[in-house]
């Protein structure tokens, strides 16, 4: 899976040229919604990113490696990228991923929750479970088991 498309490496490739623009002006940082989320299949590692550097490998956001500290800084691309995982998965990009909550907002949440996937509930940007509901019917069912052999 390609990472990072044409679009998106524009989209954070502007917002890091927003925030330099800023600190030259000393005007305040601008505080914009993640653009994308990576994570882990098979764990509860987490990245969102809004920021991608000129060199197209380093990336500023919010990054959660599952241990209840999510942080905020700079992370390789090409580093996750290379992640191994087992059953020969690799870090994934949230292809349904979208958000308008800034990420100092994120950031406080997941602080506060000990993970960016409670704050993703906390914040009303992931889907709720469906109801619990009965199972149908076996249309094949096992006759009960009995102990005496037969």
């Amino acid at each position: 899976m390609i990472l990072l498309s044409p679009d998106l490496r524009a989209a954070l490739g502007a917002n890091h040229a927003a925030h330099r623009a800023a600190q030259t002006v000393g005007a305040p940082a601008p505080d914009p919604a993640p653009l994308v989320k990576f994570f882990s299949p098979v764990g509860a590692a987490t990245w969102l990113a809004t920021e991608l550097a000129p060199d197209g490998d380093t990336l500023f956001g919010l990054a959660d490696l599952g241990f209840g500290c999510p942080e905020l800084g700079y992370f390789s691309l090409s580093e996750i990228a290379r992640v191994r995982l087992p059953f020969g998965l690799g870090i994934e990009r949230d292809l349904t991923f979208a958000s308008t909550v800034p990420l100092s907002r994120w950031a406080d949440t997941a602080r506060r929750a000990g993970s960016i996937l409670w704050a993703e509930q906390l914040l009303g940007l992931r889907n709720h479970p469906t109801p619990a509901r009965a199972d149908p019917p076996d249309p094949d069912p096992l006759p009960p088991f009995d102990k005496r052999g037969g």
